[in-house]
């Protein structure tokens, strides 16, 4: 059982590839979008500007491979940047994503909820979530994950969304879709509740 995890210049695919293998699953990094259709589950991180992402994935050659392979019903999982590109559009670059997820990516105001708030938001936040996600079942509730990001998801189907988070509201930070799963933080930088999730997207089928 191998995972991929597709290397498009935006990612800091290491540290992916590090968690993954200590929790016994066979990880490696694809360069050529060819590589998608021999491996069993596929990640799709990132880090950095929604416009600059799509650029990358559009000149590699990834944008049909990555649609195929959701399509193919095998396991896919998108990490931050990961997450927003499936969207259809983004305000960062006003820019057109993958479109498989239904929705847009917006920036948090500086003022939401009555609250002044530090953006980028950055740092540890706790989840809450309404329904049963598969890769969040061995969690308790408000279980602890990393955010570095400046805009989020608003997907146009509510019922997209696995668990939210508290940041002068709530807003999504994962979703889950069939075989596809994707998380706005990062599970690699979330020490034990992290490698629970990346456990958990090892042993789906």
């Amino acid at each position: 059982m191998i995972i991929g995890i597709i290397d498009y210049g935006m990612g800091n695919l290491r540290s992916v590839q590090k968690a993954l293998q200590s929790v016994g699953a066979e990880a490696e990094i694809l360069r050529d979008p060819r590589q998608a259709e021999d491996v069993d589950k596929l990640i799709l991180p990132g880090v950095g500007a929604f416009a600059d992402g799509m650029e990358h994935l559009n000149r590699l050659g990834w944008i049909e491979p990555i649609r195929r392979y959701v399509d193919s019903g095998r396991p896919f999982l998108g990490i931050c940047l990961g997450l927003q590109l499936l969207f259809e559009h983004s305000e960062e670059g006003d820019a057109a994503g993958l479109s498989i997820l239904p929705g847009k990516v917006v920036r948090f105001s500086e003022q939401r909820g009555g609250q002044r708030l530090k953006v980028p938001h950055m740092g540890w936040n706790t989840l809450n979530w309404t329904r049963r996600d598969p890769l969040l079942a061995d969690l308790e509730q408000g279980a602890a994950v990393y955010f570095v990001h400046a805009y989020y998801a608003a997907p146009g189907d509510p019922a997209l969304v696995s668990a939210e988070v508290d940041y002068g509201g709530r807003f999504c930070a994962s979703v889950w879709r069939d075989n596809l799963w994707a998380t706005q933080f990062h599970p690699e930088k979330s020490q034990r509740v992290g490698l629970s999730i990346l456990r958990r997207f090892a042993d789906v089928s």
